[in-house]
């Protein structure tokens, strides 16, 4: 797995195992940037290329479409494809992940001709975030291979450009390495990742970071913070349950974003147990748990000014002789009641005493994360996640950032029509609705009402969190999904922001979206308050 990205220069390419060069492609074929050197890897290269050509090698408009060159005595070359420009940022990802995939050795340096980009750092942190997660590799942990950029202009590259590189650059590793981290956590055998264990892990990570601070909750803490649905599902499991509360406050902060992820180290079913088939996937049932600790991790190292609560609560769902039964009803933190019909359905209730300490941390927004439920993969597969929403404008807000990360979310309504289908004759409500009919809004619906009204937003992501086999930079096993869309939220969000305190006399000229965030998270009413 590549660990870490440097910004290099034409002499380092000596050192090089393999040099990788970008083309992009017009109805004449496909182009190499006047700014890449005549002679590269001891070979000559033209600057375009037919479509006879590149059809005969292989190589073709789709973006990450490649070609090499081994060689005995010097580096390998690789070709990879854009498609058809400079600035889709999603075609970097997908280059650099062809870059490590068709290249050999350990050195891999990439020439990014900077003239054609408008936005430089954008494309170096999508193609370095493509690299090094495409190099994921469970059982390789150490691999001490690197992804070097040289950044080319004609003559040279502007200062400005250069810095956008290095930047970019940074922010890639910082992101790619949180995310594969996250990945690490999912595909850990669940023998080796109790919930007591993956707390430690969690704070051995974030207590390194800048502005972290992390509590662990023991089982004796959460029995006397009254999360009785956490308490519930963990019941029938030898292994104790824990709860880590994470909080990232910067110097300076004018946004609180609060996330709480789903943390099921093996999801059995309960005694509602699933198939011997339907378990072999279950260790990844605290993906959500994972996703928003990383989150918070990566927001930190970026030092980004918005505040973040993670809070992630954890547990085994197994079929022992104290394991909550159909027909119990379990107490939330809130005081609310949930008559539990089905034990497989226990993601919902772990995040319900989760939401509801959200709330509690007066939290502008609320999001949280979790492979909740199989209806969503039925309905958008495993590529696509599910999200609901309370506001238009939250909904928003996320949907853009999904669409900069390419991690794909589809908006699924909270039909208030459904709330009867979680009616309970004991309780508040029940944990599952009509069979086969809307689970994943049931599921939903239930989660609102522990938000208390608050800008919320709920990623399900059941499908896309594991991947049967490698696709472009997602690799086969855990992909940690939705963690990337959540860091380009939490920018927007500092962004605009820091945007609105350069100078107050420019209120009048500054953009609509910083408004919406505004609107969306409330920040000047919970200012007051505080």
């Amino acid at each position: 797995m590549i660990k870490h990205a440097r910004v290099v220069t034409l002499d380092d390419l000596a050192g090089a195992s393999t040099v990788v060069v970008p083309v992009i492609f017009d109805d004449d074929g496909a182009l190499i940037a006047e700014a890449v050197p005549a002679h590269v890897a001891g070979r000559e290269l033209v600057k375009s290329l037919s479509p006879e050509w590149c059809a005969l090698h292989g190589l073709n408009a789709t973006a990450g479409s490649a070609i090499s060159w081994g060689s005995f005595d010097g580096p390998a070359l690789v070709l990879v494809s854009l498609g058809s420009s400079y600035n889709h940022a999603e075609s970097f990802r997908l280059a650099g992940a062809a870059a490590v995939q068709c290249g050999e050795g350990d050195a891999f340096v990439f020439l990014l001709p900077t003239d054609g980009i408008e936005f430089p750092d954008d494309a170096a942190q999508a193609l370095v975030e493509g690299a090094l997660l495409a190099s994921y590799d469970f059982k390789k942990p150490d691999d001490e291979r690197t992804f070097d950029v040289i950044a080319l202009g004609v003559p040279l590259p502007s200062v400005a450009d250069h810095d956008d590189v290095v930047e970019g650059v940074r922010r890639g590793e910082l992101v790619a390495d949180g995310v594969n981290w996250a990945k690490r956590l999912i595909d850990t055998p669940p023998n080796e990742l109790s919930p007591k264990e993956l707390a430690k892990r969690f704070a051995y990570r974030l207590g390194a970071d800048p502005g972290v601070q992390v509590e662990i909750w023991t089982e004796s803490k959460i029995r006397d913070e009254r999360l009785g649905g956490l308490l519930g599902v963990g019941a029938g499991s030898a292994e104790p349950t824990r709860l880590v509360y994470a909080i990232y406050q910067p110097p300076v902060a004018t946004a609180h974003v609060a996330l709480v992820g789903k943390g099921i180290t093996f999801d059995s079913g309960g005694l509602s147990i699933k198939t011997g088939e339907g378990m072999m996937t279950m260790k990844t049932d605290m993906s959500g748990a994972a996703i928003v600790m990383a989150t918070l991790s990566i927001v930190a190292r970026l030092q980004l000014p918005v505040r973040v609560t993670a809070i992630a609560p954890m547990s085994e769902n197994l079929s022992g002789d104290r394991a909550t039964r159909p027909g119990d009803v379990l107490t939330i933190r809130n005081g609310m009641t949930i008559e539990v019909l089905n034990t497989d359905a226990e993601g919902r209730l772990v995040l319900a005493d989760g939401l509801c300490l959200a709330v509690e941390a007066n939290a502008d927004a609320i999001i949280d994360v979790a492979t909740l439920t199989g209806a969503q993969g039925v309905a958008l597969g495993d590529e696509i996640g599910g999200l609901f929403a309370s506001t238009d404008e939250l909904a928003q807000l996320l949907l853009d950032a999904s669409a900069r990360s390419g991690e794909t979310l589809w908006r699924l309504p909270l039909a208030a029509k459904y709330e009867k289908h979680i009616d309970s004759d004991i309780a508040d409500m029940k944990n599952t609705g009509k069979p086969g009919k809307a689970g994943s809004i049931s599921a939903a619906l239930l989660l609102q009402r522990f938000t208390d009204g608050r800008p919320w937003g709920h990623l399900d992501i059941a499908g896309p969190g594991r991947a049967d086999a490698t696709r472009g930079y997602v690799t086969k096993g855990a992909t940690a999904f939705s963690a990337r869309t959540l860091v380009e939220f939490l920018s927007h969000v500092a962004l605009a922001h820091e945007e609105s305190l350069v100078d107050a006399d420019d209120a009048d000229f500054i953009d609509d979206a910083d408004a919406d965030i505004d609107e969306v998270l409330a920040v000047d009413a919970v200012i007051d308050e505080d």
